[in-house]
């Protein structure tokens, strides 16, 4: 393994700052976009853990999916916020490789999310008589303990590679945070073992969770298709909905941002497509699972009453 040299000590985060008119206007947006990730994710968590009728599978996988949003959102957003506030907003060198850990973590935990919560809906509608029996708790926490070991593992490597490099020239990341295509261009050392191992990992990570988000839906349109009554067919998607345009949401921007070659990246581009992934996504689960899902909203409606009545 390549021993560490680095010269630079701390990094220059660039954020929007060639935006120089949109600053006021960018920063309340993104600490509107922070605060309804926190009030709604937070929500989530409160109301999946409080209400024993939504104590099933699905509402373990949202709760465990809102953790995630609440983390990686918190680990980008008030730093970003800084960089509104200050001329130039720098981060220390062991500051950026957290940063980095932690993002990388808490987004590859929510693709493998994505995929154990279509496997579920694929569960509960192909084989409902035995969906109980099938996700057991005890294998429901399997399938989350699972998620995040294999995001550890990606993440450590990564981690590695990246911030094992020398950094001896520019130390102005022209992002706002510590990414992976930005970190290897600033590098002045070769950088083609950690550009291949990110593109192999994130790759084969996100084919590996796509797939089988495909291969559900497969399932479950078929399914679906199959059931005679038309209200059946309504009822059966709509447990599906809010999770399919999630996913629709998430996949879409990864695959555009990591499954390309290093030589393909536009940074200019890929910042402002980010912010989908790492910032909006989070805000909206909680908004797409709580506005089309009656259980949810019948669950903070019970909550809402209990409080008013201890009032």
């Amino acid at each position: 393994m390549q021993t560490n040299q680095t010269t630079v000590s701390e990094f220059i985060l660039v954020g929007f700052m060639d935006y120089p008119k949109l600053q006021i206007p960018l920063f309340i947006f993104f600490l509107l976009i922070y605060l309804i990730t926190l009030v709604g994710n937070i929500g989530i968590i409160i109301v999946t853990k409080i209400d024993a009728r939504l104590h099933t599978p699905m509402y373990f996988f949202l709760r465990n999916l809102s953790i995630v949003d609440v983390g990686y959102s918190t680990a980008i957003a008030p730093k970003l916020l800084t960089i509104f506030m200050r001329k130039h907003s720098t981060i220390s060198f062991t500051g950026c490789t957290t940063q980095f850990f932690f993002v990388a973590i808490f987004v590859t935990t929510e693709g493998c999310l994505l995929a154990v919560m279509a496997y579920d809906r694929f569960t509960a509608i192909c084989n409902p008589l035995q969906y109980f029996v099938t996700m057991s708790m005890k294998f429901c926490i399997l399938l989350v303990i699972a998620s995040y070991a294999c995001s550890f593992i990606s993440s450590t490597v990564q981690t590695i590679l990246i911030f094992n490099l020398n950094f001896c020239g520019s130390n102005t990341i022209n992002h706002f945070f510590c990414d992976a295509p930005p970190m290897l261009q600033l590098s002045c050392s070769d950088t083609q073992l950690a550009h291949f191992m990110h593109f192999i990992l994130s790759t084969v990570i996100a084919l590996t969770t796509f797939l089988t988000v495909l291969i559900s839906y497969i399932a479950i349109v078929i399914a679906i298709l199959k059931i005679s009554s038309t209200q059946g067919r309504y009822k059966a998607f709509s447990t599906c909905a809010s999770h399919l345009a999630t996913v629709t949401i998430f996949f879409g921007t990864i695959f555009f941002m990591y499954i390309r070659p290093g030589s393909n990246f536009s940074l200019d581009k890929d910042k402002i497509i980010s912010v989908f992934y790492t910032l909006v996504i989070s805000s909206l689960n909680p908004l797409i699972y709580s506005l089309r899902n009656k259980e949810v909203k019948d669950a903070v409606s019970r909550m809402l009453d209990k409080i008013m009545l201890l009032k």
